[in-house]
């Protein structure tokens, strides 16, 4: 997102998090499917979606196209937040989808706060995002949009239902329902860092060629912390391919103390 995009999704977030405060399970529950409704007509709606994203269009004009589109289909609750975001600024009109999708799974996410299983969820949302990583097959079939997406929600039911919370499940299966062309193992990866972010706590991905102790965890753990300045959750992911020693990423950061990586730049300066 570019600044303008930026700064309103801020606010938005602000705002909503206000609005959703007194929120019972079953209402945010029900908001954050009405949103993830909005998000799929605003997508698949390109003339829509421009028109309620167009700086030139007064603010006014916008929130009336709101209300018109959506009034009467949507709560109040809804509409409310809809019309908030459509009176902001956005770079582009796929922001404002991204904005309306954000908020969904945040108002699902909030579900699980109050259940106490936001981490669980974080934890089921990162192990389902390294399968995916895994099985390029299965990841594609159930993003492929030429096939029916019931039966690619059907797919995603049988993978999971039983097996993980019902937040991980509507959040997994709003990213199956509308893809929007990413890769959903990023995608469900980015949403186990937004459940992170959560519980005030960032998500460091560790990649390294075999499993870390007990005690190595939890130390690699309290120097990522104390690097960072705050909480951090470590989720290890495996690969022979680094050799030893390890990859970290927290967000955009890479740090590569990889044995591989090593050899790569030995390799390099020997060859120059």
């Amino acid at each position: 997102m570019q600044f303008a995009s930026r700064e309103s999704m801020r606010e938005a977030r602000e705002r909503f998090e206000e609005l959703i405060s007194a929120g019972t399970p079953d209402t945010l529950r029900s908001l954050a499917d009405e949103l993830f409704a909005v998000a799929g007509v605003v997508d698949r709606e390109r003339t829509l979606r421009r028109h309620l994203a167009d700086p030139a269009t007064s603010e006014d004009k916008r929130r009336r196209l709101a209300d018109t589109v959506f009034g009467g289909k949507v709560s109040d609750a809804a509409l409310e937040i809809l019309q908030g975001l459509v009176a902001s600024r956005w770079s582009a009109g796929g922001d404002l989808v991204d904005a309306v999708e954000t908020l969904a799974r945040l108002a699902a996410l909030a579900v699980a706060e109050r259940d106490d299983a936001i981490e669980d969820v974080e934890d089921e949302l990162f192990r389902f995002a390294r399968v995916l990583a895994a099985q390029p097959r299965l990841r594609d079939l159930l993003a492929d949009q030429l096939q029916p997406v019931d039966g690619r929600l059907e797919l995603l039911d049988r993978l999971l239902s039983g097996k993980a919370h019902p937040v991980t499940l509507q959040l997994l299966r709003q990213v199956v329902r509308l893809p929007r062309g990413r890769n959903l193992d990023a995608v469900a990866a980015r949403l186990a860092e937004l459940a992170a972010e959560r519980r005030g706590r960032s998500v460091a991905v560790v990649t390294a060629a075999a499993p870390l102790t007990a005690e190595q965890e939890a130390r690699l753990t309290d120097i990522l912390s104390r690097i960072y300045g705050r909480a951090i959750d470590v989720q290890i992911e495996l690969d022979a391919g680094v050799l030893g020693g390890l990859v970290v990423r927290v967000g955009d950061e890479r740090i590569d103390g990889s044995v591989a990586a090593r050899l790569a730049a030995a390799r390099q300066r020997l060859s120059g």
